[in-house]
């Protein structure tokens, strides 16, 4: 192997934030926090436990909530838009076909 390349192996202090748990293992950084850890979690514990550190559903929802309103308000646009490119087309046919004046138009 060479020389040098590897960073270093240190021991590391690991902070569960969800249940408060501290324990040290090896890593190349010195500290890490986690959210949740095998003692907290539930396919370790098997008990089911919501853990919304963040308000990660709310933030979905207005998420989800805005891209919608936003969605409507795109299509909302979008069928004006066609809207008036239909009557442009259709009065640019009625010009071409001579029916009607372009001054009017």
């Amino acid at each position: 192997m060479k020389s040098a390349i590897h960073p270093e192996l240190l021991e590391t202090t690991v902070h569960c934030n969800g249940c408060n748990t501290t324990f040290t293992t090896h890593s190349t950084v010195k500290e890490i926090n986690v959210e949740i850890c095998s003692n907290c979690h539930p396919f370790y514990t098997g008990k089911q436990k919501l853990i919304d550190t963040a308000g990660r559903v709310d933030k979905f929802k207005a998420r989800q909530a805005k891209a919608s309103k936003h969605a409507e308000t795109a299509a909302a646009a979008k069928t004006a838009k066609d809207a008036k490119d239909a009557e442009t087309a259709r009065l640019q046919a009625e010009i071409e076909a001579g029916t009607v004046d372009k001054t009017e138009a």
